[in-house]
């Protein structure tokens, strides 16, 4: 399983005028894969994220936006979801990138950015 960054994502309509909805407003769940390690925006997590949360929620909305393609309110990160090859080819790629995370290692960066919302699942996909 790759990667997966999970935002729950809060957007709205816009209608033309004279049209209205009810709700205007809805929250859906996002999951974004990101790319491959070495890759532009493989550290989206180093752009986006401190301690479990998003560090700045203007960009966030900004990403979302660009993921969803509807106007967006609101940008929370969930979790990282992924399995134990996957976060290890992570912390192999954080391991050979470290000067660029200002961190002493690998658990540092991992911390410093997720806190503790990474889910490892299992290779069969259960829990």
């Amino acid at each position: 399983m790759p990667l997966r960054y999970v935002f729950r994502v809060r957007f709205r309509l816009d209608t033309a005028p004279g049209v209205g909805t009810d709700p205007q407003e809805f929250e859906t769940v996002v999951r974004v894969t990101p790319p491959e390690p070495g890759e532009s925006g493989w550290m989206l997590f180093r752009d986006a994220l401190w301690r479990g949360e998003v560090n700045d929620p203007v960009y966030a909305c900004q990403l979302a936006e660009s993921w969803v393609d509807v106007p967006v309110v609101s940008c929370e990160f969930a979790e990282l979801r992924t399995d134990e090859d996957d976060l290890e080819t992570l912390r192999e790629a954080i391991a050979a990138e470290l000067d660029e995370f200002n961190a002493e290692s690998v658990r540092d960066v991992l911390h410093k950015y997720f806190g503790s919302a990474i889910h490892v699942e299992s290779a069969e996909g259960e829990d």
